[in-house]
């Protein structure tokens, strides 16, 4: 019976292990042909060409939770919303000045209040956004959405395949008969284990080019132009934002703004 339960151990470890190099050889070309886009097929829109934009800063540092925090502090600092501290969005002008804020008022619903959570997961799957993330995509800025779920779905196999190492390893002890070497058949498992484990360790050590939201060249691009903080935006952009972009709501000098972002789930 051991032995089934050591087939099991290593067919889940060697899939899993097998699966995150095949991922990361493929999410690395795919990011190495972003990088490497002709100039042609980059669209010539104003917010691809010139200086970072706010939403393109808060996509590259956090994603699109990150922009709809962004756009939601930013319409709360010119009383557009009212952002309540229980994590609540409440309607005040129902007038979006782009197409993210429309979007966001959108998110929010005819109600005119919402939770903030609710919000971020409505924007993620907003056209404006997904059009902003496309072109920062099509750039060579921003990581295309297979390669970070591909690689974070692969690193979770490889979880699960070392728990399942585990529970084989503890079948195999419960039901192994008196007497036997109980030792050297859970020796057997130490290998697949260790696969499992190094690889995970591995993964979580170098896969972070391949889950954060910016390539090399977004991050580079991120340094270069926020080094004295800041970020170009139609219009003023309130005191913070940059900020919050960049690093997220505990940055905020506003209690009653990080209070709203933090018990929302940020």
């Amino acid at each position: 019976m051991w032995l089934l339960f050591l087939l099991l151990a290593w067919a889940a470890a060697v899939v899993s292990c097998v699966r995150v190099c095949r991922t990361a050889f493929a999410a690395g070309q795919a990011l190495h042909r972003a990088a490497c886009a002709p100039p042609d097929a980059v669209p010539a829109a104003d917010d691809t060409g010139g200086d970072l934009t706010l939403y393109e800063t808060a996509y590259l540092s956090g994603g699109p939770h990150r922009l709809a925090d962004v756009v939601l502090v930013l319409m709360a600092q010119q009383q557009r919303l009212h952002l309540a501290h229980t994590g609540w969005a409440t309607v005040v002008d129902p007038v979006g000045q782009d197409p993210v804020e429309r979007a966001a008022l959108t998110a929010i619903g005819p109600d005119g209040q919402r939770r903030i959570a609710s919000i971020r997961r409505a924007l993620s799957s907003a056209d404006a956004v997904r059009g902003l993330a496309d072109r920062l995509v099509r750039t060579g800025l921003a990581a295309p959405a297979a390669v970070r779920t591909g690689i974070g779905s692969a690193v979770r196999q490889v979880q699960g395949a070392a728990l399942v190492v585990l529970l084989a390893a503890g079948a195999t002890y419960w039901m192994a008969p008196s007497g036997e070497e109980d030792r050297l058949v859970l020796a057997w498992f130490a290998l697949p284990l260790i696969l499992t484990l190094g690889t995970w360790a591995v993964a979580r050590a170098e896969a972070h080019p391949y889950t954060d939201w910016a390539t090399e060249a977004g991050a580079a691009r991120l340094r270069h132009e926020h080094h004295g903080g800041r970020a170009r935006r139609p219009g003023p952009a309130p005191a913070g934002l940059t900020g919050l972009a960049l690093h997220g709501p505990a940055v905020l000098a506003d209690p009653g703004l990080r209070a709203a972002l933090h018990s929302s789930g940020a």
